[in-house]
């Protein structure tokens, strides 16, 4: 689990991505939480999956010069070559497996956002570090260094899986968190509404 820190680095995406046809947001009752919904939400870029062709072709190639090599340049060249190519091939299916798509929960104990098939990375928020969140109508790959997990100083820490709308929170510590997901005002509105709960519930106690 990934608690609001730096994680892997991605690179710029430039192509107009496409959102899955669940790319949407849900917001649903919560047991036990009153009035308050448990929100749910994700984006998809499936152009990144382009890039994880690419990175299957440089894993092939690297076992390919491994079991049937016919260099006659030396060993030294011949594993250097092999290691390179596995560890691109690698490095690029990483990169854009974990962050072919994004999914959020928000309820009344915290933010989560989990990455890729095997939701790693996963950062999880308590509402109670938050003191507000904002509708982002457009986020860009351009405006971070790229896409995925990504940690700018004077921007904070973001997740960015493709172009477009997205949400921001400020946390109490004054660093910012952003994601990009699809309806993003409605999980503002629920941030928000819990916010005002949390606030609700601290002047009656």
């Amino acid at each position: 689990m990934r608690d609001h820190s730096k994680g892997p680095q991605g690179h710029e995406d430039d192509e107009k991505p496409t959102a899955g046809p669940d790319a949407v947001g849900t917001p649903s009752p919560a047991d036990g939480a009153g009035d308050l919904a448990v929100w749910t939400g994700r984006a998809t870029n499936r152009i990144q999956w382009l890039l994880a062709v690419a990175g299957a072709a440089c894993l092939a190639l690297g076992v390919e010069l491994a079991v049937d090599s016919a260099w006659t340049s030396g060993l030294a060249p011949l594993v250097m070559a092999v290691v390179g190519c596995v560890a691109a091939g690698l490095l690029m299916l990483y990169g854009t497996l974990a962050f072919v798509h994004v999914a959020v929960r928000v309820d009344t104990e915290a933010l989560e956002v989990r990455c890729g098939h095997i939701g790693v990375p996963r950062t999880r928020i308590p509402l109670a570090h938050v003191v507000g969140a904002d509708f982002a109508p457009r986020v860009t790959p351009r405006q971070w260094g790229g896409w995925g997990y990504r940690w700018r100083p004077e921007k904070g820490t973001a997740v960015v899986v493709r172009r477009g709308e997205g949400f921001v929170v400020r946390l109490g510590d004054g660093r910012s968190f952003t994601v990009t997901v699809d309806d993003a005002e409605a999980a503002v509105q629920v941030i928000r509404r819990g916010l005002r709960l949390a606030a609700g519930r601290r002047a009656a106690a």
